[in-house]
């Protein structure tokens, strides 16, 4: 609610909450991995270690995620970085997807 004085009398409006393209950029995104038939464990630890940098043991923690809950987010930053993430996980081959954090 949005309080406004003018002409000396108080109006009291509610504001309209729409996300502009600017402000949903800068709002937290995610790039998701997802478990599919194909590629081996193994691979897709390998695809977390060299491309996001992880550490072996980290990245076998979001590899088991991804096989036993059926996805694992592997990221999280704005939309343009996480878009860039998600084509390069199709690159290696595996499965990925954008989202809002929080949804």
């Amino acid at each position: 609610m949005v309080s406004t004085v003018i002409d000396g009398v108080r109006t009291d409006t509610e504001q309209a909450q729409e996300l502009t393209p600017a402000s949903r950029e800068q709002r937290a995104w995610e790039t998701v991995v997802w478990d599919d038939p194909v590629n081996l464990m193994s691979y897709v630890s390998y695809v977390f270690r060299s491309h996001f940098g992880m550490t072996r043991e980290r990245a076998d923690q979001l590899m088991l995620l991804v096989h036993t809950e059926g996805n694992a987010v592997v990221a999280e930053g704005s939309r343009s970085a996480m878009e860039l993430h998600v084509e390069a996980m199709h690159a290696y081959g595996l499965w990925a997807t954008l989202r809002e954090r929080g949804e």
